[in-house]
């Protein structure tokens, strides 16, 4: 991974910006459906960013979250499969508070990620 400026983060950022502030205002103006088309895009870039920037944070914290509450280590791939098959199973359910913290964080971070004005 490149470790100079602008990062991966800071790139999606400035091209987010030129799409939203320049190109949508002018097509708004002459291809109202390619404006809208555009919303959708900068929309897309802005999630990318946050995902580039935000996630790597939350996917560790979720590791950390399903390595205590599953009491082993393992991928967080693996890690969520196995919380998964619990569920289906019953082996827990929502009276497990640990597991309901669980999720509420987890949920957090990923609307923290697709959008973040949600809460």
């Amino acid at each position: 991974m490149a470790q100079d400026r602008p990062t991966a983060a800071e790139l999606l950022a400035a091209i987010a910006d030129f799409l939203r502030e320049e190109a949508t205002p002018a097509l708004d103006r002459t291809e109202p459906r390619l404006g809208f088309q555009m919303r959708v895009a900068v929309n897309s870039l802005a999630i990318l960013e946050r995902e580039v920037r935000l996630g790597p944070t939350a996917d560790a914290r979720e590791h950390e979250r399903l390595v205590e509450l599953l009491g082993r280590e393992a991928p967080l791939d693996e890690l969520n499969r196995e919380l998964a098959r619990q569920l289906r199973s019953g082996e827990r359910d929502e009276t497990d508070t640990a597991l309901m913290a669980h999720l509420d964080a987890t949920i957090a971070d990923k609307i923290a990620i697709a959008n973040p004005k949600w809460r």
